[in-house]
């Protein structure tokens, strides 16, 4: 397998994503991100499907990530032939960015009534599901009676033209392992998993999969970094902020310890950061990493 260069993507949540998408993919972005679950509590979003395939209709290269849709909301042979519809329609763009839903509030679970299951069972229906979705996007048919999820003799016609992404937004022991066993990228959130335990964690997915004997290499270990482009702004534990110079000094870092994916969301106005970021600040993370 290939190994993956480095990218950069940029999480859009306005109210115009495809707007939104055509700026980001003027400014060179590889990637754009959607979150926006159909799960929110309080906080008001579009939902992230319909948002992604709104803006891959109206661009051509830039690619297009959920960040990250939670399993239970759909059930795993309904989500294949979303994604393979998805995938077919934007000529191979999409990236399938999924976790287990275990961090989700349980009433918001209830009053849409859907089911909650523990941290442990969402592991296991997440694999479940992984294997209902690739097993429906390479055979001819599938009968799969698991736990959690039943299929007989159901057909995905037509079947993807290529391989499918799949990303794990993953925290835990097991669904690093997870990760490293089955996914083909990993996307955390730095606000949730500081640089130095992602480190630490990259290192369990990577000997994850070398004992499945997979490439480690080949994965894409992704993360989300929250960043502000503002000579007036200082850094915290949950933000990268400042000046471009040390911006891209924090973010290559991150490239440094082995993230070859870096996914930025915008603190400020999003169009001025985006313009920020793509001009001043990544042609420096590139050639600082380049240089290194």
């Amino acid at each position: 397998m290939a190994v993956p260069t480095l990218r950069f993507g940029v999480d859009l949540s306005g109210d115009d994503p495809a707007s939104d998408a055509q700026h980001a993919e003027s400014l060179g972005f590889d990637v754009a991100t959607f979150h926006g679950d159909v799960l929110q509590g309080n906080r008001v979003a579009l939902e992230a499907w319909t948002t992604m395939t709104w803006a891959a209709a109206r661009t051509t290269t830039l690619r297009v990530s959920s960040n990250v849709l939670a399993m239970p909301n759909r059930h795993p042979a309904v989500l294949a032939k979303m994604a393979e519809t998805l995938d077919r329609l934007s000529g191979g763009r999409l990236i399938l960015a999924i976790g287990a839903g275990a961090a989700m509030n349980a009433d918001a679970f209830r009053a849409f009534g859907l089911r909650w299951t523990t941290a442990g069972e969402a592991v296991d229906a997440l694999e479940e599901a992984i294997d209902v979705m690739c097993g429906l996007w390479t055979q001819p048919e599938l009968t799969h009676t698991g736990r959690y999820f039943q299929t007989t003799a159901a057909q995905l016609r037509p079947r993807p033209d290529r391989p499918i992404p799949i990303w794990l937004g993953a925290y835990g022991p097991r669904m690093l392992d997870l990760t490293g066993r089955r996914a083909e990228g990993w996307l955390p959130s730095m606000f949730l998993l500081p640089p130095e335990a992602a480190f630490r964690s990259m290192r369990r997915i990577r000997e994850a999969a070398a004992a499945a004997g997979r490439d480690p290499d080949a994965l894409t270990y992704g993360d989300n970094v929250s960043v502000a482009v503002d000579e007036s702004a200082a850094s915290t534990p949950q933000r990268i902020a400042g000046g471009p110079a040390e911006v891209a000094a924090r973010l290559a870092e991150l490239v440094g310890g082995g993230f070859n994916f870096v996914n930025l969301w915008p603190a400020g106005d999003p169009r001025v950061q985006r313009e920020r970021l793509a001009g001043e600040v990544l042609p420096l993370v590139r050639d600082g990493t380049t240089a290194a």
